[in-house]
């Protein structure tokens, strides 16, 4: 576990919680995400907590909680500014919809470590100061697909003492995403666990359990019943991650990148315009080298068209997916072409930036060529989006009449501006009322 995940302030809110309900006569542990992510040495974005304690229970000991999953017994506990999600060990009934169980009943630890996705999102972790009882080390070579240990596998850490029911530290060391119990039956429960497997086992930099990868592949169809919204969000986070590509891959990989974006990517392009994408990379700039490396047109409006209702796009995120991929057209298609005008207002859009950075993938010298001009452009007359020396304001002080040719007009003048040609607003005036002759 890394130092800075065991002084994080948010896991001392969730340690005080698990003590304070245990010395209320309940177990309480860390559960899923967060210890995953202690012992692979990462700092959790969030503590959860799962407890034999009911919600009506975990009310009566935080007064202030407040119950957001009454179906599911979960309560949101706030402690020294953290906010804490305690759920209560739960088994589920069907899931008739695919997506949540018809019911659950509330259980015990082993039985909530069954119901879980992955083995490694399964574990509980006691961080109670000093874990009294016997620790019994973890044995070597992964255990059989479907078994749940009782009692568990318990392993001393740093943090604490894990409690191990599915096999997950296992799973961990062999740096493997294993599904809980039977593949085909987790799958079956929630398709949209089949991205989280994609997404998952990319971010961790794990393999996916063949058997996983079997279930994944064959429940892939079914993938189109889950919303819209919920494989939007799912392909987002994807995408934001520095380990994209590998996502990509295990997507095209598992059959479900056709699923996603409603057709057949193409093939033997690789994977190369979103391995080359900085770690950091502003949205929807990975979504359009996804589409780039899927052989899929690169045309903006096309672009939105075919995605907008697949990843349910906002009319935001559209319109920066169609200023990307229209610029980086303008980039490869049209740049020496253009007036040093059209240069700037082209190299100051939003997403230019981010348009660029493809053309670096795709052209690096033109890029750099680019880059340079850009340069150069923006150290002359101004820079590259100075304010404009005459506004529309101006114009009808001076008794311009605002209609269709108005804003022709003040881009005219603009653009001389941009040029170096209008070098003050004097200059500007006497060039509108010579074009607005």
């Amino acid at each position: 576990m890394s130092t800075e995940a065991h002084n994080s302030p948010d896991r001392a809110a969730a340690q005080r919680i698990v003590l304070r309900l245990r010395a209320h006569g309940f177990t309480a542990y860390f559960a899923g995400g967060c210890v995953r992510d202690e012992l692979l040495g990462r700092r959790p974005d969030d503590y959860d907590i799962a407890t034999d304690a009911t919600p009506n229970a975990v009310r009566d000991i935080f007064k202030s909680a407040l119950e957001v999953g009454a179906h599911f017994g979960v309560v949101i506990v706030k402690m020294d500014g953290a906010v804490i999600e305690v759920a209560t060990f739960r088994t589920d009934g069907p899931y008739t919809d695919r997506r949540r169980p018809d019911s659950v009943r509330f259980s015990t630890a082993r039985e909530d470590a069954a119901r879980r996705d992955f083995t490694v999102n399964a574990l509980f972790l006691d961080p109670s100061p000093e874990v009294a009882g016997p620790v019994r080390q973890p044995e070597r070579g992964a255990a059989p697909a479907g078994v749940v240990h009782d009692p568990p596998r318990e392993h001393r850490v740093d943090g604490g003492l894990v409690i191990d029911y599915v096999g997950g530290v296992e799973d961990m060391h062999r740096r493997v995403l294993r599904a809980v119990g039977n593949p085909d039956a987790r799958l079956a429960e929630d398709h949209l666990r089949a991205l989280r497997a994609a997404r998952l086992a990319a971010k961790l930099g794990f393999e996916v359990d063949p058997a996983t990868a079997g279930a994944v592949k064959a429940h892939a169809a079914e993938l189109g019943g889950v919303s819209r919204e919920r494989i939007g969000e799912e392909v987002r986070r994807m995408l934001d991650h520095p380990s994209r590509a590998r996502a990509a891959t295990l997507l095209g990989e598992m059959g479900l990148a056709s699923v996603i974006l409603e057709t057949v990517p193409g093939s033997g392009g690789g994977l190369m315009h979103l391995a080359g994408l900085p770690a950091e990379c502003p949205w929807p700039t990975p979504l359009a080298a996804w589409l780039l490396d899927a052989g899929l047109p690169a045309d903006g409006r096309a672009a939105v068209a075919r995605l907008r209702r697949p990843l349910c796009l906002s009319n935001e995120e559209g319109a920066a997916l169609y200023a990307t991929l229209d610029s980086l057209a303008r980039l490869e298609h049209e740049w020496p072409r253009l007036s040093v005008a059209q240069k700037k207002r082209l190299a100051s859009g939003a997403w230019f930036g981010a348009a660029l950075s493809l053309m670096a993938i795709r052209r690096a010298s033109e890029a750099d060529t680019v880059t340079k001009e850009v340069r150069e452009l923006s150290a002359v007359h101004g820079g590259l989006a100075p304010p404009p020396m005459v506004t529309g304001d101006d114009l009808i002080r001076a008794g311009f009449v605002p209609g269709p040719g108005f804003k022709r007009l003040l881009d005219e003048v603009y653009d001389a501006q941009l040029e170096g040609r209008v070098r003050n607003q004097a200059e500007g005036m006497e060039l509108a009322r010579v074009r607005g002759v």
